[in-house]
């Protein structure tokens, strides 16, 4: 049988690389950037399958740019930048890498907590700018991690993988998630559920881990901010636009609040201007699943997603099953 025809976005780690070019007949953009609607419509032509970054907006034009197209694989979790509507209409499944991300996106939150209670990337600044001169019971003071109290917002995957970091460092933790679990399991995992609004006004550390929809946009804005502690910080490592930036930046430079840790933003890779320069925020370029180890296995799912779908089988992690009837 002939090879599937798929057509990559942006260049993947040598072992998929190598992995995708032996098994099908592969086209992809070689340069380190992001293509445009245009570059991506040319890119489907003739081809069975579309892989794709999360970050790469699928549209409309682009799901109709090849009536042949057979599937549409998404290199990581998040798919709001697909229009899932328009490829169901077409009978083309969409599929995404969930659970691969878990832990190192788990990390990269706990990387974040701990930079921004402690001040880690301030101090850095500090240091390199030579202002470090003499030491003070005042310098660069943050909180204190241990014993302190998390909060999650959502309980997923990554939520839950929250739980075993937070408990090493003798926390409490609160959650609050749409649906929630039964005592037992709380009882089993320690930790308590609380309302939204107890939530921020009781932790010292909130971490968000809620999916994106339009539910959970500006999820956290001013309100929920005005609740939270003088001392708290807030950390985002799920989606931009869950948290209103504007909000967050009035917060961060009036010190509403403490700090924030910042992976993902609502317009990346642009972040609303003061967030350039304010001391109290800590910003990463949406890196929560950038470890080699990771990042392979997020392209292998993916890869194997897309030869499922371009052989006409169901990918592994289809997000819109309807498409099967």
């Amino acid at each position: 049988m002939p090879k599937p025809k798929i057509f990559l976005t942006r260049e993947l780690l040598p072992e998929c690389l190598k992995y995708l070019e032996e098994n099908s007949d592969l086209e992809y953009n070689q340069e380190d950037r992001s293509l445009s609607e245009n570059e991506i419509i040319a890119g489907v032509q003739g081809k069975d399958g579309l892989l794709a970054m999360a970050a790469d907006p699928i549209g409309a034009a682009i799901v109709d740019a090849n009536p042949n197209l057979k599937v549409i694989a998404n290199f990581g979790v998040g798919y709001d930048k697909i229009d899932v509507a328009a490829a169901t209409k077409r009978g083309i499944p969409i599929a995404n890498t969930p659970d691969v991300v878990t832990e190192a996106t788990a990390d990269m939150a706990w990387a974040l907590l701990m930079a921004a209670g402690r001040r880690v990337a301030e101090g850095d600044r500090f240091v390199r700018a030579r202002r470090w001169v003499t030491n003070s019971p005042r310098l660069l003071l943050g909180l204190d991690v241990a014993g302190a109290t998390l909060g999650l917002l959502g309980l997923g995957r990554i939520g839950k993988a929250m739980i075993p970091r937070a408990k090493g460092f003798g926390m409490e933790v609160l959650y609050w998630n749409r649906t929630r679990l039964t005592e037992s399991e709380e009882a089993r995992l320690g930790i308590r559920y609380v309302e939204k609004e107890a939530l921020f006004s009781e932790a010292d550390f909130i971490s968000v881990h809620v999916a994106l929809n339009a539910e959970t946009v500006h999820l956290v804005g001013e309100a929920e901010l005005a609740l939270m502690k003088s001392t708290a910080y807030l950390i985002n490592t799920t989606r931009g636009p869950v948290v209103d930036e504007k909000a967050l930046v009035a917060a961060l430079q009036n010190e509403r609040i403490a700090g924030a840790g910042l992976d993902v933003f609502e317009n990346e890779p642009e972040l609303e201007p003061e967030l350039y320069e304010l001391e109290n925020a800590v910003v990463v370029p949406h890196i929560g699943s950038a470890t080699t180890g990771t990042r392979t296995k997020i392209g292998m799912l993916a890869i194997k997603n897309c030869l499922a779908g371009c052989r006409g089988e169901r990918p592994p992690n289809v997000v819109n099953p309807e498409v099967y009837g």
